[in-house]
């Protein structure tokens, strides 16, 4: 059974033993890949506890708190924005894997189909909404400042030739909005929770040579535990790179 946000806060006064792992993701396809790799680490001696989370801030404050080990779920831009007003010593250690940002609709097939003025709903954190601005410009939606980058914000653009209008929703919501707008960006991993297939119902998904893979992230302190290399080793073995591609053919894709 997932767990909520809520119930990931109460978990914050449990405390780990020798040989167990505390890893924090949310439940698509981070947790998915972490169960995977439990079996392996137990044949290892090592009891991997997975926390599920529905948002993404949470796993971040567990870490940060001592409740969680480590936590799979983010990526490195996401991980840089939050610390800059929540440090909490938290360190990216390894890509794992890519889910791709999407533009998705219900409302048209293609993306030449969007109408002028068309309303887009894109993630409110500063680090994905950048991303889907970066997402509409590689499909000649609009433009930005040269150079701008992962820090890009609607201030950055200089050319949005449809008048398109952007609406900011928490992550998590993104989907639920779809019969609200006329196109949403969202995380691969609310996409699959929502019954959403990346590559059929995606009008379009990042390139392969996106930035933003996510990682495992965890404290300073834990990246010499024997445990946790092993972790690490396992999520990145050839065995985890045949699951991911079997599993979610594209719509995920191996970042190592």
């Amino acid at each position: 059974m997932r767990s909520t946000a809520l119930l990931g806060t109460l978990l914050l006064v449990s405390t780990a033993s020798a040989g167990t792992l505390r890893v924090g993701a949310t439940p698509v396809p981070a947790g998915e890949l972490l169960t995977f790799v439990k079996p392996i680490l137990a044949r290892q001696g090592v009891t991997l506890v997975i926390r599920e989370f529905s948002d993404y801030v949470q796993p971040n404050v567990a870490l940060g708190e001592g409740a969680l080990d480590a936590n799979l779920f983010q990526h490195v831009p996401y991980l840089n924005a939050f610390q800059q007003n929540r440090p909490l010593n938290i360190v990216p250690v390894r890509r794992i894997y890519l889910p791709p940002l999407g533009l998705y609709s219900r409302r048209v097939t293609q993306v030449t189909e969007l109408r002028r003025g068309a309303t887009v709903a894109i993630p409110n954190d500063p680090s994905n909404g950048a991303r889907a601005l970066l997402l509409l410009e590689r499909t000649g939606l609009i433009r930005l400042k040269a150079g701008v980058g992962t820090a890009a914000t609607a201030l950055d653009i200089t050319s949005n030739v449809k008048r398109l209008k952007f609406r900011e929703i928490d992550a998590a919501q993104l989907p639920r909005t779809l019969a609200d707008v006329d196109a949403a960006i969202i995380n691969t991993n609310y996409a699959l929770d929502a019954g959403l297939n990346p590559l059929k119902d995606a009008l379009t998904l990042e390139g392969a040579s996106s930035p933003y893979a996510n990682l495992l992230a965890a404290k300073p302190a834990t990246l010499k535990n024997p445990d946790y290399l092993k972790l690490v080793a396992a999520l990145r073995s050839p065995a985890t790179r045949t699951f991911i591609l079997n599993t979610y053919k594209g719509a995920v894709v191996p970042a190592f």
